[in-house]
């Protein structure tokens, strides 16, 4: 499986992990690859999966009842992404996920990660870790959404990510960021 010393060096920054661990764990994930534009998670529809990319680019969005776009995350080369509530309640998401980029992820359903945590208990602490540090993103996020300036928004995007400036376009910095396109224009110069 061409993906196995992807996933092994993806969980062993987290915990230590043996050959026979990464044999019984690789079953679990299934492999997807997605085209440029393709949706993993549509609005209204049951989130039943988490997804871990190996390569490409996604982005979680929403439109709001004026139909502007509104970017909640971008997921690169080893990030986890997912409508999380809905995947938690394994109900119909708010969110779509849709690939920016050919992709290849890992899918992982949350039956099959309760299995696997089951036969490994060491993923549980693994995925807690995740976890965690996805809160952790995610509330600095809102922090720096509440309290930023446009321009030191846009400051420590591009400190943080600077590759994503060269994968996407202005438009959706603007719209991850929540300010307009002209905004973001002249913050740039």
């Amino acid at each position: 499986m061409e993906y196995a010393a992807f996933l092994r060096k993806h969980i062993e920054e987290i915990i230590p992990f043996s050959d026979e661990e990464l044999e019984i764990i690789l079953p679990f994930f299934k492999p997807l690859e997605i085209r440029r534009k393709d949706y993993l998670i549509k609005s209204g529809k049951r989130v039943t999966a988490e997804y871990l990319v190996i390569k490409g680019l996604l982005k979680a969005f929403m439109h709001d009842d004026m139909e502007r776009e509104h970017i909640m995350q971008f997921a690169m080369e080893n990030w986890w992404i997912s409508d999380y509530p809905a995947y938690r309640l394994q109900s119909k998401g708010e969110l779509c996920v849709q690939a920016l980029e050919p992709c290849l992820v890992l899918e992982l359903s949350q039956e099959s990660k309760q299995r696997m945590c089951e036969a490994v208990p060491a993923m549980y602490r693994f995925h807690g870790v995740k976890a965690f540090g996805g809160f952790v993103a995610l509330q600095k996020r809102v922090l720096s959404l509440m309290k930023n300036s446009a321009k030191e928004k846009y400051e420590l995007l591009l400190e943080q990510y600077p590759e994503l400036f060269q994968r996407v376009s202005k438009t959706m910095i603007a719209h991850y960021l929540g300010v307009s396109r002209e905004t973001l224009s002249r913050l740039q110069k």
